[in-house]
């Protein structure tokens, strides 16, 4: 530990000792016993207007008993956020493109230490407002189900299994592996059934079937409660059957709490208890809401509603102070398991100092996210990678020299950060003529009709236009500044400005136009498709962008990104925004061919699975089964591939999925290697979910497919590797428990 660390510990030790004097000599201060009983005796202290003041975010002081104030508000999405210095790392639809689990705990771990030491230096300048704190309201593990939603690229994209395991290991990561304490603690949001429309999410209400709810809306949040372990549940703004996720008996009591066992604390989406009786109108006011949400397990109001109008609800009889006792001590272990009221020494999570923040291996780890999750869309006739000594090479566009496009939203600031220009030009020959212009305006015409760029871009040997959307055209509700439909992308191809000056610059042109396309959600470019020779999809892409990009483009490494959600080729193939069942949406369930598949993108090399086997062809109905898969890399570059494996062909006699994603595995291949990758199946894997919710184990036969996209007509055409064989169950079609 340095001497700016030491005399910082020191610092905060002596505050803590000075502010807590009275804290110290209560019996709650004995770390001997167990963290309950310490937080029964502290809540058991409070007086009732006390209890109330700290189920708001912003939990006041309590001088009387030593308790220092506490904001719960914080935010890690890809980064700690909205808090000054942080590494930026890629946007979380990015993250999901890598299909790396490993490599997310990673860069969720080095989140959770850059908070802690973050947080060591703002209580040690008396800093304790709003996202200072180590309380973080991430991950986003709403399913990304349709690609108009503004704050899809918050979340892992469309599939339950792949947002399950990626959300599991950030948990996993950010919060520690230490039996006692937190390094952070982590939130699954927003729970359940939310993605979207911005304009309606305060007020419309989701009454979807019992198998989509199952299947495609929950598994995501049952798997961080029961495998994760996470801290806190968001609920949601909507509506699900009628009644406030917030106030949602059969959401918050009867699935997270007595089906899955969830032990933490439940927070309400901002101003999402006020939405009760404002839109939603199912509380006659203010009083009726806090009464419903506390009732109901939600623990801590984000807003305002519980400390102005829990006590009246008391005085008129609609809950009882035994009922906020309960709530509170829910909450409040979560401050215990952070370590705040222990010596600062007994807490392992205490021994990081100001160094870990945006560190050269966390910009490292940043640069690696980034580089795994670009997604390389074409490649047309190998035009890519570009030789580093090309003599002439242009780049226009409106994000090449944008650090806007690296930052998507819930980001933290660096004092590095690569745009992709950088990259670009720290990838060539000194000798290389390169010239940048930007070219266009991001989504409207040039008021200067003059146009320097497109004849010298047509000229060159090569031209890269670094184009798309931008955090200023999707979000949230009241994010993105240039949206006229509250963050929602309602129209989802380029803007018509991009695709004119594009088709400028290829007119007539023989040489290779590079496309970089950034953006947190799917592009529908068709006519984008068909004039660039190359596109490389780069999401928001983190602080260590640039440089991916730049490397990407002129071959230092192959890029091996996989789309974590479908690129339809119109608008009109997809079901209205506002429908929620799952009929036509995603590879799970779409029968119209996309542009781009889910689980899709090219590398530098070829990949072929040459076999598939299983440990037993005919299966018992709880017998797990292994399957191996051998695959080579056939080309002349080192590259990483994804092998996912899908199941299909389900027999039932209910509707069931086209196919589903089972089992992912990242893989690393030198040129002409070979590797087995094993994969086990379970009773589980092999099931579906009927009209009641009910997990059936497929009966019959059931096909696995082995590949690297989602298989289908669009995947064949663009040329993928897959391999099949069929599993014979014995003993099907009965409830798996």
């Amino acid at each position: 530990m340095n001497r700016l660390s030491f005399l910082i510990l020191v610092f905060i030790t002596n505050l803590l000792t000075v502010s807590s004097l009275t804290f110290a000599q209560q019996p709650w201060s004995d770390t001997s016993l167990p963290m309950e009983e310490r937080v029964g005796l502290l809540v058991d202290a409070m007086t009732l207007e006390e209890k109330i003041g700290q189920l708001g975010n912003a939990a006041p002081a309590i001088e009387r008993l030593g308790l220092p104030e506490y904001n719960w508000w914080n935010e890690a999405l890809h980064g700690v956020a909205r808090n000054g210095r942080a590494t930026i790392f890629p946007q979380a639809i990015g993250m999901a493109a890598t299909f790396d689990k490993d490599l997310i705990h990673e860069v969720a771990s080095a989140i959770g230490k850059e908070a802690r030491a973050k947080f060591q230096i703002s209580q040690s300048i008396g800093n304790r407002t709003m996202y200072s704190g180590l309380t973080f309201w991430t991950p986003n593990v709403n399913i990304f189900r349709d690609p108009r939603w503004g704050r899809g690229q918050e979340t892992y994209g469309e599939d339950p299994y792949l947002t399950s395991q990626i959300g599991i290991q950030f948990v996993k990561g950010l919060q520690g592996d230490d039996p006692k304490y937190l390094q952070a603690s982590a939130c699954a949001k927003h729970y359940a059934v939310h993605s979207g429309p911005e304009a309606l999410r305060h007020e419309f209400d989701v009454s979807v079937s019992k198998q989509d709810l199952y299947e495609t809306y929950l598994p995501a949040f049952k798997a961080l409660v029961t495998e994760a372990d996470v801290e806190s549940v968001m609920g949601a703004y909507n509506r699900v059957y009628g009644d406030p996720a917030c106030g949602s008996d059969l959401l918050l009591n009867e699935i997270l709490r007595k089906d899955w066992g969830f032990d933490g604390h439940v927070v309400s989406d901002c101003g999402a208890i006020e939405d009760f009786f404002k839109y939603h109108k199912t509380s006659k006011g203010p009083k009726e809401a806090a009464a419903l949400a506390l009732k109901m397990g939600t623990n801590l109001n984000c807003g305002s509603v519980y400390q102005a109008h829990l006590k009246g609800a008391i005085e008129e009889g609609l809950i009882d102070e035994k009922m906020i006792d309960q709530r509170l001590k829910e909450l409040m272990i979560t401050r215990f398991k952070l370590g705040f009221f222990d010596p600062v020494n007994m807490n392992p999570f205490n021994n990081v100092d100001e160094s870990v923040i945006e560190s050269e291996e966390h910009q490292q780890l940043s640069y690696n996210t980034a580089v795994k999750s670009l997604v390389l869309l074409k490649n047309k006739n190998n035009v890519l990678p570009l030789n580093k000594d090309i003599r002439n090479l242009y780049v226009l566009g409106p994000n090449a020299s944008s650090t806007e496009i690296l930052l998507g939203n819930y980001y933290g600031l660096a004092a590095n950060t690569v745009s992709i220009l950088d990259g670009i030009v720290g990838n060539v020959s000194k000798g290389t003529t390169i010239e940048y212009k930007q070219g266009i305006l991001l989504d409207e015409p040039n008021k200067n009709p003059i146009d320097w760029a497109t004849g010298a871009a047509r000229s060159a040997d090569a031209c890269i236009a670094v184009m798309g959307i931008s955090p200023l055209l999707e979000g949230e509700e009241g994010e993105a500044i240039a949206s006229t439909t509250k963050g929602d992308r309602i129209k989802l191809g380029l803007p018509q400005n991009q695709i004119d000056f594009l088709k400028k610059i290829k007119k007539d042109s023989k040489k290779p136009l590079i496309l970089v396309l950034t953006g947190g959600s799917p592009i529908v470019m068709p006519e984008v498709e068909e004039i660039a020779d190359a596109i490389l999809f780069a999401w928001y892409p983190g602080q260590m962008g640039g440089q991916a990009v730049g490397d990407v483009l002129f071959g230092k490494v192959s890029p091996s990104g996989k789309l974590p959600i479908t690129f339809p080729q119109s608008l009109e193939q997809l079901p209205a925004y506002e429908d929620y069942t799952m009929k036509g949406r995603t590879y799970r369930y779409m029968t119209e061919k996309p542009l781009f598949p889910f689980g899709y993108g090219q590398t530098y090399t070829s990949f072929e699975i040459e076999s598939m086997t299983a440990s037993v062809e005919k299966v018992k109905a709880n017998e797990d089964v292994e399957v191996e898969v051998k695959v080579k890399n056939t080309g002349s570059f080192d590259a990483e591939d994804v092998i996912q494996i899908y199941l299909t062909d389900y027999q039932a006699d209910f509707e069931t999925p086209i196919q589903s994603l089972k089992k992912f595995e990242r893989v690393a291949l030198k040129a002409g290697e070979t590797k087995t990758i094993r994969f086990t199946l379970t009773p589980e894997d092999r099931s579906v979910f009927n009209n009641e919710g009910q997990l059936i184990q497929s009966s019959g036969t059931v096909k696995v497919i082995a590949s690297d996209a989602a298989p289908g007509e669009r995947s064949e055409e663009l040329g993928y590797a897959k391999k099949e064989l069929v599993l014979k169950i014995k003993g099907g079609g009965k409830v798996v428990q």
